[in-house]
């Protein structure tokens, strides 16, 4: 062996011995939990949730740093450019998947530029009607719409978003033609579906659960595989058991970490996210969200975010939607 390759050999030797030294000693500094939306929704309310939870455990602190904008853009582009380190991680979720179908120039790749952690949970899509006499349930609400002059509103929180997509899906399975009215977000979505301003929307049960428990609006449906065991939608069908097939769609959110970090780092992320979704309180805080807590090996998340972004590349051609 020439002197060089001895010494490069060597070099390569020591790296490899001092490696389980180093990340032995993680985490010995906080780690950033980025949200790539704004303070307040559910996605942040579920972020903070587990930060708390993994803080506790891991002796360091779980920050959470929203950086909203771009529809999400901006912060998953820092979150994968970040150092692969384990000290940056993020959350990502089923518009993530979506967006590769309906975005023609994104600034980051979810299965490239990633490597998963854990799944955290789902929770179901909710179809929301009014209080109406033509809205008292789904097969109502959808023989009022086949019959009415004019296609029904439907509002969505923008062209692409999973409330869109699944819209436009309920209209092509159903072959009942509505009007699709776009919102800046569920929330005034919502408030003019309990107004009488438009007929429907999908959303989470986050999203409706104040507007459900007031009376002032209704929820018609699930876009579930089976009904959902929670009390407020306990004895609301799915949207197959109404008749409209092929629509089974669940809001999901996931940890994940800049591709190439260390295996033994993810798994030490991993194992600590899951003993944060197994305690009591971030249980309770997260119940009421209507999250379903699922965590998952870190390739088990892998497999499912593919087949989520190849499910959502058909959808946006089934529909006709072309990437913007």
């Amino acid at each position: 062996m020439s002197p060089l390759h001895r010494r490069t050999f060597l070099s390569a030797a020591a790296l490899m011995a001092a490696a389980p030294r180093a990340w032995a000693a993680f985490p010995d500094r906080p780690i950033k939990l980025i949200v790539p939306w704004a303070a307040g929704g559910s996605t942040d309310a579920i972020a903070r949730a587990i930060a708390q939870g993994m803080s506790g455990a891991m002796g360091v602190s779980v920050v959470v740093d929203n950086r909203p904008g771009a529809a999400g853009q901006i912060g998953t582009e820092a979150a994968a450019r970040a150092a692969p380190d384990g000290y940056t991680t993020a959350i990502v979720e089923l518009p993530h998947a979506i967006a590769p179908a309906v975005m023609t120039r994104l600034p980051y790749d979810l299965l490239r530029d990633f490597t998963p952690v854990t799944m955290i949970g789902t929770s179901p899509l909710v179809f929301f009607g009014g209080t109406g006499a033509d809205a008292k349930d789904f097969r109502s609400f959808m023989k009022a719409a086949a019959a009415a002059a004019s296609p029904p509103a439907i509002a969505h929180s923008g062209a692409g978003t999973v409330s869109h997509l699944a819209a436009e899906l309920l209209a092509t399975r159903s072959g009942i033609r509505f009007n699709m009215v776009p919102y800046r977000g569920s929330a005034p979505a919502l408030n003019d579906v309990a107004a009488g301003l438009v007929a429907g929307h999908f959303a989470t049960l986050a999203s409706g659960a104040s507007l459900l428990a007031s009376g002032k609006i209704r929820a018609l449906a699930v876009a579930s595989p089976r009904r959902v065991p929670m009390p407020a939608l306990k004895d609301v069908p799915t949207l197959a058991e109404a008749g409209i097939k092929g629509v089974e769609i669940d809001q999901w959110w996931a940890m994940v970490a800049p591709a190439t970090t260390p295996l033994e780092v993810v798994e030490h992320l991993r194992k600590e996210a899951a003993a944060a979704l197994a305690q009591p309180v971030v249980k309770e805080r997260l119940s009421a969200l209507a999250v379903d807590l699922k965590s998952s090996s870190s390739g088990e998340l892998r497999s499912f975010m593919r087949a989520e972004a190849e499910r959502w590349q058909k959808v946006a051609k089934e529909i006709g939607l072309q990437p913007q």
